[in-house]
């Protein structure tokens, strides 16, 4: 009698266990990240963002799973990835940038939207307040679009003979909220420094070899790549075009130094999406976006790679390099 129980018991448990396996998967919460970059561009901001959710005791593909949503450099399919989160109803969108940001409040006033971005989130309209959200969304900021005068003064001290210095600009569909504000500070700067300017404008990642050949011609001396996903997605190109044309070159984040790109400065990426991961891992334990006020990170990370000063022949001041947070020999 008991074996037959055993057995009986075992039976059962044979049958339901797919059903409780089911079970368990939709109970796992889904985090939907919402980004118009490219994967693998964001490597290690995402294992901060994992980080920041570790640390409220979720661990992705344990008791949490999160589903990307690349738009690959396609800003135009950000709102149908955006329906398309809404529709499977996740818990949480975690949106990197301001287009995925705007597309996702766009797509949902319920679902909370915490994001990732380097402009103000009151400007774009999708809080009401730095400090009472008062909505669905909200999430970290970093500095990015206040840093190109401080570019350029760095970029000019490292290369002093530069004459004529070129600026990389998105074109208008990849283009940031700041994006114009971000290319007359540099001008301005410019001016103020005695170079000459070169503004040159992108749409794709095929267009940087015709673009790199073009700043040749120009003779500039030296070069500040804009804010922008689109550059984000490609620092390595980006830098070995820069390196292969002896072009110096000083961009936002610290992956494009780690590619043989000669500098970088800009916000803490790491401390944004570190605390985008908390937010998310404390909404899914019951509390409100419209309660959790903007975390602002006002670190910077600023990068020289040595190897790629020598390589272009630079001769970089201590002076200069005693004000670098990390140089890569």
């Amino acid at each position: 009698m008991r074996r037959r129980n055993f057995i009986t018991l075992l039976g059962a448990a044979a049958f339901t266990s797919p059903l409780a396996v089911r079970a368990q998967q939709r109970a796992m919460p889904v985090v939907g990240f919402l980004c118009s970059g490219i994967g693998d561009a964001y490597k290690n901001s995402m294992a901060a963002f994992r980080q920041g959710l570790k640390q409220t005791g979720y661990i992705d593909k344990q008791n949490v799973a999160i589903e990307n949503a690349w738009a690959n450099n396609e800003v135009e399919g950000l709102p149908a990835l955006a329906a398309d989160l809404v529709y499977r109803q996740v818990a949480v969108i975690f949106a990197v940038g301001p287009p995925a940001a705007l597309a996702a409040k766009a797509a949902t006033s319920t679902i909370p939207v915490i994001v990732a971005i380097g402009s103000d989130p009151v400007k774009l309209g999708l809080a009401t307040s730095l400090n009472q959200p008062g909505g669905n969304v909200t999430g970290a900021t970093f500095i990015t679009t206040d840093l190109v005068t401080k570019r350029l003064e760095l970029l000019c001290e490292a290369v002093p003979r530069a004459n004529t210095v070129a600026y990389l600009n998105p074109s208008p569909r990849h283009s940031l909220p700041a994006t114009e504000q971000m290319t007359s500070e540099f001008l301005a700067a410019a001016r103020t420094l005695g170079r000459r300017v070169v503004v040159l404008q992108v749409d794709s990642d095929r267009d940087f070899e015709a673009i790199f050949e073009a700043l040749v011609e120009r003779h500039a001396g030296a070069l500040v790549i804009a804010s922008s996903l689109l550059f984000d997605s490609h620092d390595n190109k980006l830098a070995a075009l820069a390196l292969r044309h002896s072009i110096p070159a000083i961009f936002q984040r610290r992956e494009f130094v780690e590619a043989g790109g000669l500098m970088c400065y800009s916000g803490n990426w790491g401390d944004a999406f570190r605390a985008a991961g908390l937010y998310v891992g404390r909404i899914l334990k019951g509390e409100k976006p419209a309660e959790l006020p903007f975390q602002q990170s006002n670190t910077f990370e600023v990068a020289i790679n040595l190897k790629t000063a020598k390589a272009l022949g630079l001769d970089i001041p201590r002076s200069l390099l005693d004000r670098f947070d990390e140089v890569i020999e």
